[in-house]
Formats: C-alpha cells, structure tokens, sequence
C-alpha cells in the first residue's frame, strides 16, 4: 500500500493508495519543519492518523512538503514518519516536486503553488530545473495567503480599509487591536492567522478593494516570481492551492497582463499525485 502526503503550513492532505479499494483521503495538521518538530509531527500522527491508516500495511510514503527544501529540514519530517511507518520505505520531498508532477505530469511547465504561502518552479517533465526563491512569508510569499493577509490588516489597523469592508469585517471578526498584534508577534503560526483572512475575502470577492488587493498581490508574484523563468510566456503556467482556485478569475487577468497562459487551476495536488504514483 503506498502513502501520498501533501503537506503546507497549514494542513496536510494524506491519501492511502492499493490495489483493490478506492483511495482514502485523510487530513492532519501542516508539517512544515520550520513550524513543527519530531514530537509534534508524532503527537499529531498518533492522534489524527493512526485512527484510519494501519501503518504496518504501508510499504511506501511519499511526503511532499512545505519547508522540505534541505536535507536537514528533511530529516525532521523523514525520522518520525520512519518510527511510524516501520514497514515502510519514506521519501520526503519539496511541495513543488509534489506540485509540479500533479500539475504537470511527464510535461514541462512552470507549476506555481499559492496556497497559504507561495512558490514556484519550472519542470522538465522529470526535475524542477529552475527554481526562484520565496523567502518566506517574512519577505516574500507574494500570492499567497499570508502576504495578502498582511496587506489586508496592515489596510485595517491603519484605518485605510473602505468603511462598508471595515463595518463587515467587524462583524464576522471581533479582535481589537492589541489581540491582533499579539497573535502576530507572540503567538504560535502568525502566517496560519494572517492567511485566516482569506475566506473573508473570498466572500466580498467582487468588491473592488478585494479586486485591487488580490490584483496587486498576483501582480508581484509574476513580477518576483514567474517572469523569471526561461520562456515564460511560450510555456505553460499551472497553479494550485486555495488561492489560485477561488481567485481564479483575478489570476487569469492578471496572467494575460504579464502576456502569461495559464493552464491547470487546480486547488489541491492530490488528485494529480495519486495519478503520478499509480
């Protein structure tokens, strides 16, 4: 029986794959070894794993993770999941190893991810050969989630929201201003809470402030991120993550602004890895 992990910071998608059951799909917490340690990541498989994967049947995992970008990161994923999974042979790989062979199979193409943070890669159609850097979402992670989380408080704490976003806001998020700041600065995963914001968005998705805001947030990913690739525009450029899928529309015109085609869309990866590993 083979495991597909597909994991970002905020939650990881598992699907267990044999011969004779239709795949099983499954959901745990984000494993980014950034974020996370060994004993969290056993913690959380013996909580909301074990109850519906007998781990002694597995006899390969796949782990395609956010963060999972150096052999010491690796590690910190790859050692619990070995404890877990005795029977079983562990591959830990990057998120966009496991973005690129779902969006893009055997061929070549740019494969973006814009989930809760962001990241891309150009793919021969067995390796990413290019990849520019993200630098997280303290620096970087136009596109995602977070970065437009953080454009979107930054609008509210300093009073330049519209007053109609501002008033609804309000509504369905009573924080004051000193609870904002402190899940920012001193709570855990301040890049979960700023993405948290999205869906919010993604309902008022035709206000204008949205559109501007999402607008600009695609505009720089292009800009830092896909317009630096070899043949950008001749290739493909394919997408996933909640981001990319409920905003899709924004994406598209902002990817025929850059002179971009657009492919694939997809919100997950799952559905093209278990394709891939079949």
């Amino acid at each position: 029986m083979i495991l597909i992990a597909d994991s970002g910071s905020t939650k990881t998608e598992w699907c267990v794959i044999s011969n004779d059951h239709e795949p099983k799909l499954f959901q745990t917490i984000g494993f980014n070894p950034y974020f996370v340690n060994e004993a969290v990541i056993t913690e959380e498989l013996n909580k909301n794993l074990l109850p519906f994967v007998n781990a002694q049947f597995i006899d390969k995992v796949f782990f395609y993770g956010s963060g999972c970008s150096t052999p010491e990161k690796n590690l910190v994923i790859q050692y619990p999941l070995e404890e877990f999974f005795r029977n079983a042979k562990v591959e830990v790989e990057h998120d966009l190893d496991g973005a690129a062979r779902s969006l893009c199979g055997h061929q070549k193409g740019i494969a973006c991810i814009l989930g809760t943070g962001s990241n891309s890669c150009l793919y021969d159609g067995k390796d990413v050969v290019e990849n520019v850097s993200s630098v997280g979402y303290m620096f970087g992670d136009e596109g995602g989630g977070v970065y437009v989380g953080k454009m979107f408080i930054s609008d509210y704490l300093r009073n330049e929201m519209p007053a109609d976003i501002r008033k609804m806001f309000e509504e369905m998020y009573p924080y004051r201003f000193d609870q904002i700041l402190n899940a920012v600065y001193k709570e855990p995963f301040p890049n979960r809470f700023l993405a948290s914001f999205t869906p919010f968005m993604s309902k008022y998705i035709e206000h204008p402030y949205v559109i501007n805001l999402m607008t600009h947030s695609f505009d720089s990913f292009f800009k830092y991120q896909v317009s630096h690739y070899t043949g950008y525009k001749e290739l493909p450029v394919n997408a996933t993550g909640s981001i990319a899928y409920f905003f899709s529309d924004i994406l598209k015109a902002v990817a025929a602004k850059w002179g971009v085609t657009l492919g694939k869309i997809i919100r997950t990866p799952m559905e093209g890895l278990i394709e891939y590993h079949k």
